[in-house]
C-alpha cells in the first residue's frame, strides 16, 4: 500500500523485582525506521536519522520536554508495581 506510516512506541523495561533498573524508552519512527529515541538512562533524545537528529536537538533544548520524559520512569515504576502485584500475588 502506498502512503506513510508514523508511530511512537513507549516502553518500560526492567528485570529486577525492586524496579531499580527501570528504564523508560520512547521511540519515534517513520516507515519502520527509528528517527529518534528518548532513553531515561541517557537522559536525552538521540537522533538516528538526519531528521531525527534535528528533532532530538530541538527537544533536548526544551527543559520542560526533557523533565517530562525523565519523570515517565517514575510512572513506569508505579504501573509496573501495580501490574506485577496483580500477577505475583495470585495463587493457582
Amino acid at each position: 500500500a502506498d502512503g506513510y506510516y508514523e508511530y511512537t512506541m513507549a516502553e518500560c523495561v526492567y528485570s529486577t523485582s525492586d524496579y531499580s533498573d527501570m528504564v523508560y524508552l520512547v521511540s519515534l519512527s517513520f516507515n519502520q525506521i527509528v528517527d529518534a529515541q528518548f532513553n531515561s538512562s541517557v537522559g536525552k533524545f538521540v537522533g538516528y536519522t538526519e531528521e531525527g537528529v534535528k528533532y532530538a536537538e530541538n527537544w533536548n533544548k526544551d527543559q520542560a520536554i526533557i523533565q517530562q520524559a525523565k519523570a515517565q520512569v517514575d510512572t513506569c515504576r508505579h504501573n509496573a508495581q501495580i501490574l506485577d502485584s496483580a500477577v505475583r500475588d495470585k495463587t493457582v
